[in-house]
């Protein structure tokens, strides 16, 4: 590990835009090509994505060989889970369904060993394999991320006291299971699902806590918007969608420039 200092972490802190992408792909060679593109951040999705935990670890040291900040997103608030991405060399985790103040003070706990929490410890990739516990303990404490992911309406309904945790460096709203928690999945021109997202923006500027986004489908419009609204950390755009809407344009352009010649 290399023991980057943490860019991001200060950029959230001094309510600056961060911006970065997302890893649904197990590919060491995608990696490489998002790090090297000038993300400051990846996130290499294991809650929905498919990569093993071999696999995992080799793109987080791609993604840092390029001084490309990696972050993980877990598969749930769990300790283990937590730990091992963390073991890995991973510089701050996404933790999905954050809900309450419990499952906030959880996530925080797993990530920091005793006495600010209860993380196991371990001799990996992190700790210089054993030789650089000591340096990896100073560098955590300085340098790790917690991002709590709201994406449910009972988090909305918990934000303020979510939010007011030290150890919560910033959120991400997930609009499609907050949505689906209202009874209204994918369903954003819903009053009820713009209430909730409008409650998430109020309650994290009165908290002065940096506020997320993942711009799924990239669009430059929709990112002017969501930071002139104030969002800070912006994961724009998906792996497989960035390669997927590149293929289908490119075949699109050539099968019309043929039937132009007919």
């Amino acid at each position: 590990m290399r023991f980057l200092q943490n860019a991001i972490k200060q950029k959230l802190h001094n309510n600056d835009v961060v911006i970065g992408s997302w890893l649904n792909l197990p590919s060491l060679e995608v990696t490489e090509i998002m790090a090297r593109s000038g993300f400051e951040f990846l996130v290499i999705d294991i809650e929905h994505g498919p990569a093993d935990l071999e696999t995992i670890q080799k793109m987080i040291m791609v993604a840092e060989g390029y001084d490309c900040i990696p972050i993980v997103r877990v598969e749930e608030n769990n300790p283990v889970c937590i730990k091992k991405v963390l073991d890995m060399g991973c510089y701050g985790v996404v933790v999905p369904m954050v809900n309450s103040v419990e499952d906030a003070q959880k996530a925080i706990k797993s990530t920091y060993y005793p006495l600010e929490g209860f993380r196991g410890v371990g001799l990996s990739r992190a700790q210089g394999y054993g030789m650089e516990f000591e340096k990896y303990c100073q560098w955590h404490r300085e340098n790790l991320v917690i991002i709590a992911q709201i994406e449910h309406i009972d988090a909305i309904h918990n934000l303020q006291e979510i939010l007011s945790l030290e150890g919560i460096d910033a959120s991400i709203i997930g609009p499609y299971d907050l949505s689906a928690s209202l009874g209204f999945p994918g369903d954003f021109a819903r009053k009820e699902v713009k209430d909730a997202l409008t409650a998430y923006e109020r309650v994290s500027k009165k908290c002065g806590k940096p506020y997320g986004y993942h711009i799924v489908q990239v669009d430059d419009k929709l990112f002017s918007e969501k930071v002139g609204k104030g969002y800070t950390f912006i994961a724009y755009g998906v792996d497989e969608i960035f390669l997927a809407e590149k293929c289908a344009d490119e075949i699109g352009c050539i099968k019309n420039l043929l039937n132009e010649k007919k």
